[in-house]
């Protein structure tokens, strides 16, 4: 016996109730074993999702006669990682706790089914390969009270359940005119259990079915119709549209709201295209248009619901949403391994590049290959994320082939289909085009976390548009709150770079957490010149190989053969190595990507950012900022009334036709490091000051500003004047041939 002690996902260690005493398994029997609905919980245990370890953990309590509940967490869906941390214990586990009744008012006087138990499960979130798992590292089955016999055990309300899939199937079965008996069968032969062992039984199908009877589809699509058109009255920036059939009867319908819009101007350059979730009750499927903004959180982009699953209806959909759009089409668009919407996006979307959410295609790997592959699972799946994660295309053909032939896998139609379409999946394919990181980040959990906190079975669809706009306003407000918070936080800086120095200035925190993970390895490499412009980049401990990067310093010009910046937006380690070797200490603004810029940091060039007005507004933000992050009360109320007043600003007409206004994006643009309003905590006590104690004059802010002025010379970086009267700049500091950006 041993112990084994597991570390969180940040790398610090967990608490001592995260410690679980296990005999030592082998790592390659880990997942192989995870296929059994014998297999006792171990330490070490991985699943794809909470769901699926939620799913065993309900095994293997049935079988031994108790259920199971969600309890504690560590994080938040849709803040910061979300939750890294899930404990499953006994229905019977913790006491009951005594509500105050209120005067006047019975109790039922009702005896609890808690006792204290102590069995639990544990899992944490990992990321291994870049790929999100979770891990079992506390488990306990010492129960206090007596377990229930295998006839008792079906009658516990948990497991009498259906998921999302069992009823997607039942409603199949029932259009096909099946008897409820022949449906149970069916079920019971394609999930390999015995007669009567299905988690409901036929009540709770025929509850099911008059659920769906009940639901008046006809109606219902009325009053969505009649509820968009009149919310479209209200709120003009609200656009939907609609598609009858023949008979009819409303087909399909998609709408998108005003903010949604505005956050595609600024992030649309790559979308998710989620359509796996159904609204069964009314038979349609869900479809949800998704991206990330520059603080790494998702935005909703519209939403749409299609009566049948084939070409036509997906061509609809995307046409649709590129009218919502103004014609904009993305750069780059993620879906999932549908054929059907695969014709569909090279249809209407021919320049855009497609490609597969490789969590889609992770998450079945457990049934296509764990049988088959047997104790040889978990390092085939390590194989093939080595292959995924490569950067050339030689490399992974010459891989793959490698792969096949070791676990004799030629015939197998999974492998083949995978590898005739490894361009929509494999990132050595993948890697110039532009992604914002959403391969790798952008993690089914939260997808699924936000589509399910307006999704339901029973969902009515007058109500649905505005569930959904509800979701969509918390989660706004939530964001906006994060970002308040973050724009206070000082940054750390880990090099002492002048790169680092001004990357942080530029780049919201989410994306200089990325430039900053490739700065700090930026010095493991060795940088060797092979002509003028061209450089041989390689880790120290190589002596051959590498990536080529081209450097032209009067170009302000640099690439790499990594195609890391283009693939993320985020210079290189290569990049910056042969940067900071060849003495610069400002990165080319070309490369500080608009779509990773602070929106706090730069000012909407359509004014002039030196008159009295902008700079007011410049200070008044920045002491709005400070003062409200001292409460949480401040900072909920800022962020309300916040809303309220961009609400009614974008109600004003814009710019007129003579300003330069082609990039409709307020959060973007290429000025120059004039226009950067340099973060400093220890100024902002004096702003605040003045706002609160005295009225600002354009005086005092422009006296203000010229203290601020921060000289852009790289070895100087001083406050209280700027490069043109810089006491550096009185000596050549460039006569030795030294350039700087």
């Amino acid at each position: 016996m041993s112990m084994v002690k597991e570390t969180s996902e940040n790398g610090t260690d967990l608490s001592a109730d995260d410690i679980g005493t296990i005999e030592e398994i082998p790592e390659d029997t880990i997942l192989s074993r995870q296929t059994s609905v014998n297999l006792v919980p171990f330490i070490g245990q991985r699943f794809v999702s909470q769901d699926a370890a939620y799913e065993f953990y309900c095994s293997f309590a049935k079988q031994c006669g108790f259920s199971i509940r969600r309890h504690r967490t560590r994080g938040k869906d849709g803040v910061g990682r979300g939750i890294t941390r899930r404990d499953f214990t006994c229905h019977r586990g913790g006491y009951p706790q005594i509500k105050p009744s209120e005067d006047g008012k019975v109790q039922r006087n009702r005896k609890s089914s808690r006792c204290g138990c102590q069995a639990y499960m544990r899992i944490v979130k990992r990321a291994d390969f870049d790929v999100p798992e979770w891990r079992i590292t506390g488990f306990s089955n010492v129960h206090n009270h007596e377990l229930l016999k295998s006839n008792d055990v079906q009658l516990i309300p948990t497991y009498c359940t259906m998921s999302s899939d069992d009823k997607s199937r039942i409603c199949m079965f029932a259009k096909s005119g099946m008897s409820v008996r022949q449906m149970l069968r069916l079920m019971e032969l394609e999930k390999g259990v015995k007669l009567g062992c299905l988690p409901f039984n036929e009540i709770d199908v025929r509850n099911l079915l008059q659920s769906f009877r009940n639901v008046d589809r006809d109606n219902d699509a009325i009053d969505l119709l009649k509820m968009c058109k009149d919310k479209k009255d209200k709120d003009p920036n609200f656009r939907y549209n609609f598609k009858i059939d023949a008979n009819n009867r409303l087909e399909h319908i998609a709408w998108t709201y005003g903010s949604s819009v505005r956050s595609y101007e600024s992030f649309g350059d790559v979308v998710v295209f989620d359509t796996t979730h159904r609204l069964d009750a009314y038979d349609m499927i869900l479809g949800i248009w998704l991206g990330v903004d520059n603080y790494g959180t998702n935005c909703f982009f519209g939403c749409v619901l299609l009566r049948d699953e084939n070409m036509q209806s997906f061509c609809w959909a995307l046409k649709t949403f590129l009218g919502f759009m103004n014609e904009k089409a993305p750069e780059t668009i993620l879906t999932d391994q549908n054929m059907w919407l695969k014709e569909a996006v090279a249809v209407e979307m021919p320049r855009t590049k497609h490609a597969f959410c490789i969590w889609n295609i992770i998450s079945k790997f457990s049934d296509w290959f764990s049988a088959l592959l047997g104790s040889q699972y978990g390092q085939w799946k390590a194989e093939f994320h080595g292959l995924y994660n490569l950067h050339l295309v030689d490399e992974f053909e010459l891989g793959w082939r490698d792969m096949v032939d070791a676990y004799g896998l030629h015939g197998n139609k999974h492998i083949v289909s995978l590898y005739a379409l490894r361009m929509f999946w494999a990132l050595p394919f993948l890697r110039c085009y532009f992604f914002a990181g959403m391969t790798s980040t952008f993690q089914p959990e939260s997808i699924n976390a936000f589509i399910q906190r307006f999704l339901s079975a029973q969902s009515v669809l007058e109500n649905f548009v505005e569930q959904v706009a509800a979701v969509i306003d918390a989660k706004d407000q939530a964001a906006l709150k994060q970002k308040m918070i973050r724009s206070r936080q000082k940054v750390s800086l880990k090099t002492g770079s002048p790169i680092e120095s001004h990357a942080a200035t530029v780049l919201t925190p989410y994306a200089f957490t990325k430039f900053q993970e490739q700065l700090v390895l930026a010095p493991q490499y060795a940088s060797l010149l092979v002509d003028n412009n061209y450089f041989i980049v390689r880790h120290h401990t190589e002596m051959n190989g590498g990536c080529k990067v081209l450097w032209v310093p009067h170009d302000e010009f640099i690439s790499c053969t990594c195609h890391d910046f283009e693939f993320s937006g985020i210079l290189c380690r290569h990049v910056l190595r042969v940067l900071s070797t060849n003495n610069c200490f400002h990165i080319p603004y070309q490369y500080l990507p608009v779509r990773w810029r602070d929106s706090l940091t730069y000012t909407k060039p359509v004014l002039d950012p030196s008159s009295g007005n902008v700079q007011m507004l410049q200070s008044m933000v920045s002491s709005l900022v400070s003062e409200a992050v001292e409460t949480d009360e401040r900072l909920n109320f800022a962020c309300g009334q916040l809303n309220l007043v961009l609400t009614r600003i974008k109600e004003f007409p814009g710019p007129s036709s003579g300003v330069n206004n082609n990039n409709n994006n307020m959060s973007y643009n290429n000025s120059p490091p004039d226009s950067l309003i340099l973060p400093e905590v220890e100024d902002s006590d004096g702003i605040v000051q003045s706002f609160t104690n005295e009225p600002l004059t354009f005086g005092k802010l422009k006296e203000r500003r010229s203290k601020r002025r921060r000289c852009s010379v790289p070895c100087c970086g001083q406050f209280g004047h700027d490069s043109n009267d810089c006491p550096l700049m009185e000596d050549d500091i460039n006569e030795d041939g030294l350039g700087f950006l």
